[in-house]
């Protein structure tokens, strides 16, 4: 028998008539699953040998890996489509970092299960609402990541994986505020702090100047400025937009004094150009160092030109060629601020007027 050739081991009949295996030994009694020879029998008979815990295979998850119809194998069916190659490289690391963060969020706080392995299929629509009031407190980041969960939804419906979306017609907009403009006496002690010729100073003046996004300020080209016609041409990042801009006379003051013989005109102190996050992390550097309060940010530059171009009368469509801006909305916040103020003013400059035009006099 078996059990004789083996110490501690022994078996018996349970009652169903089924032959059971153990590891006996003192008042040690250990259930053995299996048949002698099972790769599981023969491992846990070992462990209770040495007195220890019996291991387990090692499962090892392949990088990329996913299960078909999950959210996981939609995401990286997404990144092989056309239209997903044709993302410029900001555009693709957003998105990446959006599926990511979603498809490694866990469906219920606390369970290990993640959204990431989930069939696209057993998504619901309260599903889809919950995950974004997951990112209540940051709304505009819930947005973006609605659009990047639709791409995969996009995915499985080409794949035939599932038959209608379940996010149609869910609509994810939250109030626009965005980044404010900087005050006349921000722009005031900015420019008291650095002089003309230096980097913070032509960063900002480009910034504000041209109302450019840090990602087209970060690589302007010297060889893009027609100085002798006074215009600089602009093909934005995106490469969706061509902006023929004029060189005003403040930005001409502060590009005169520098050199034009490097590629990009804002360097690094180590004759770099900047990257987008580089210069909106100087940028924090370079206010806090003029004692300006949070909130002066490069973007609220490009907020400030089109709040004085809105103030001096700018209409909408001045503003959006102004600004690159593609749609109507964005442009007419501004417009409408300044329309707002003054309305406003004049309204109450009538009743100003009458009230101190029935005051008696003392």
């Amino acid at each position: 028998m078996e059990e004789e050739k083996r110490p501690y081991l022994s078996h018996f009949q349970d009652r169903h008539g089924k032959t059971r295996w153990r590891y006996r030994r003192g008042k040690v009694t250990i259930s053995l699953k299996g048949e002698p020879g099972d790769t599981e029998f023969e491992e846990a008979y070992q462990a209770a040998i040495e007195g220890r815990k019996p291991r387990t295979a090692e499962v090892v998850k392949m990088p990329g890996a996913a299960a078909p119809g999950t959210f996981r194998a939609a995401w990286t069916k997404v990144k092989r489509s056309p239209d997903w190659i044709a993302h410029d490289p900001a555009t693709k690391a957003k998105n990446v970092r959006l599926a990511e963060e979603f498809l490694e969020l866990p469906i219920v706080e606390g369970y290990p299960e993640l959204w990431g392995d989930v069939p696209v299929k057993d998504l619901k629509r309260r599903h889809v609402k919950d995950i974004l009031s997951h990112f209540s407190a940051t709304p505009h980041k819930a947005k973006h990541l609605l659009v990047t969960i639709r791409k995969m939804i996009l995915v499985a419906l080409d794949e035939e994986w599932i038959e209608t979306d379940p996010t149609w017609k869910l609509s994810y907009r939250p109030e626009y505020k965005g980044w404010r403009a900087w005050t006349d006496s921000e722009r005031e002690m900015f420019e008291a702090r650095w002089p003309i010729g230096s980097t913070p100073r032509t960063a900002y003046a480009l910034a504000l100047w041209l109302g450019n996004r840090r990602s087209d300020v970060a690589r302007l080209r010297w060889e893009w400025f027609d100085f002798r016609k006074g215009t600089v041409t602009l093909v934005t990042k995106k490469g969706d937009k061509t902006l023929v801009l004029p060189i005003t006379p403040m930005l001409r003051e502060a590009l005169a004094p520098l050199a034009r013989d490097t590629e990009t005109v804002l360097l690094t102190q180590y004759g770099q150009s900047f990257s987008e996050k580089s210069l909106t992390g100087r940028m924090a550097d370079w206010t806090h160092s003029a004692d300006l309060p949070k909130g002066c940010t490069m973007h609220g530059l490009r907020k400030s030109l089109g709040k004085m171009l809105a103030e001096t009368g700018a209409t909408t469509r001045q503003l959006m060629e102004t600004l690159g801006h593609d749609d109507i909305e964005h442009a007419e916040l501004y417009s409408r601020a300044a329309e707002q103020e003054r309305l406003a003013r004049d309204a109450m400059t009538k009743v100003t007027k009458r009230y101190q035009t029935k005051k008696p006099k003392g």
